[in-house]
């Protein structure tokens, strides 16, 4: 086993272990009266075939119907039984399971964590019941219109790569699904290689690492699926990022439910994979939209008010991101917004940007960073999600200084490589008449 203390900002400190077996640990003592530990799988929906859609979110769970060691609800009660609190989400591209407990509760809980994420029982009368639950979610995604908005806006930015499908996946596919389907999936992705474990909290670093250590090899020893070592998953090559939109391509709803429209503008750019090329529209978009300083706010909801809400997001997906705005409207202001928000990209493209703008965001970024370490539980999401996407903690660390070197040049580079103004796609989604 190798560790190394990585050169960070006196902030930040954190020490990764590679064990054997391809698991990587990240461990770092905080001066807070917590531990927090947090799982990361190396799996989301984007990796499931169609016919299993919504089979990542389906096992987060189930992880927690109990294992060989530990009888449903047994978890739970143990955590809540110390004042403990744990729980898990799925996106596209990864799954993730955590546990904040007392610094003294931290070497009973955390092997018990481990137990349940990597030996799950997924018995068959629980997995009917679940699907229930999974059902009924479902059903409430589809009644949500901001989410409805959003999947079909997504839908609209991907017409090959499997972000265009939804976490959940179709009621029509999670009716289908096996118990053995899952006990197969969860066999084959959840192995070390694919993941990341990381400990924050009060506790010496090697303490952190060796009850971690400890409990995967507790984990491992009683594990149904045999040596974890022994498979080796490689991602599918087959996914590539798509080429930007070469034309405007238009979609357009009614919504009964809506008061108001709602406009969605979207652009294919760079993911984590191309992590470089994201700083500087990670600039842009807080320029444009992000804030009641930012050019949309002021201009289309405080002095024109032709929207009540209006925001910018560059969303930074693994294989993918989406550089994303939306508004809200009245039906009669849709063209004349769209216009708007097409010159407003035309200006980044043709002006720099003022350096009073960008001293703006630099400001935020690093107030945000340093707001965003306070816990145990901020730092634990920061490192593993880094770790789990690229292997990388560095990005991570070094994200205020990285914002801090873009200057007006590169945001106008970034704005005239993947933000044109004749070439987005766009939904528009009008209230039903009355």
């Amino acid at each position: 086993m190798t560790s190394t203390l990585l050169k960070t900002p006196p902030l930040n400190a954190p020490t990764i272990k590679k064990l054997p077996n391809g698991l990587t640990i990240v461990a770092e003592q905080m001066p807070v009266e917590a531990v927090n530990l947090n799982v990361w799988i190396n799996v989301g929906s984007a990796l499931e075939s169609d016919d299993i859609n919504g089979m990542a979110h389906f096992l987060e769970h189930m992880i927690f119907k109990g294992t060989p060691r530990l009888e449903s609800g047994e978890f739970e009660r143990l955590i809540e039984e110390r004042g403990a609190v744990t729980n898990a989400a799925t996106s596209q591209d990864y799954t993730h399971y955590y546990i904040t407990t007392a610094p003294k509760d931290f070497a009973q809980l955390a092997p018990l964590q481990l137990d349940v994420v990597l030996n799950p029982s997924i018995p068959d009368e629980a997995f009917e019941r679940e699907r229930l639950v999974i059902l009924e979610e479902i059903r409430r995604s589809d009644d949500n219109p901001g989410r409805r908005t959003f999947r079909r806006a997504i839908e609209t930015t991907f017409e090959q790569l499997p972000y265009r499908r939804q976490v959940l996946g179709p009621a029509s596919v999670i009716e289908q699904l096996k118990p053995q389907q899952m006990r197969d999936f969860h066999g084959k992705w959840y192995q070390p290689r694919q993941m990341t474990a990381v400990a924050v909290g009060n506790l010496p670093v090697e303490e952190l690492l060796e009850i971690v250590v400890d409990g995967f090899n507790q984990a491992e020893t009683h594990s149904r699926n045999g040596s974890f070592a022994d498979s080796f998953v490689h991602h599918p090559s087959s996914f590539y990022p798509e080429p930007a939109f070469q034309e405007i391509v238009r979609r357009e709803y009614v919504d009964e439910s809506l008061q108001q429209a709602r406009l969605v503008m979207v652009w294919r750019v760079p993911g984590m994979l191309q992590l470089e090329q994201t700083y500087a529209l990670d600039v842009l978009s807080a320029i444009l939209g992000q804030g009641r300083m930012s050019r949309l706010v002021r201009d289309l909801r405080e002095d024109r008010k032709l929207v009540s809400h209006i925001g910018v997001s560059n969303m930074t997906q693994r294989l993918q991101g989406v550089f994303y705005i939306s508004a809200h409207l009245q039906e009669e202001n849709l063209a004349e917004v769209e216009s708007a928000i097409a010159q407003h990209i035309r200006r980044f493209q043709t002006e720099l940007v003022a350096e009073a703008d960008i001293a703006r965001i630099r400001r935020q970024v690093a107030n945000r960073f340093i707001f965003g370490n306070e816990k145990p539980s901020d730092r634990t999401s920061l490192y593993g999600y880094y770790q789990c996407q690229i292997g990388d903690l560095e990005p991570a660390l070094s994200y205020p200084t990285r914002i801090q070197s873009i200057n007006p040049g590169d945001i106008q580079a970034a704005a005239q490589q993947y933000l044109s103004a004749d070439a987005y796609g766009i939904v528009t989604i009008k209230p039903a008449k009355s």
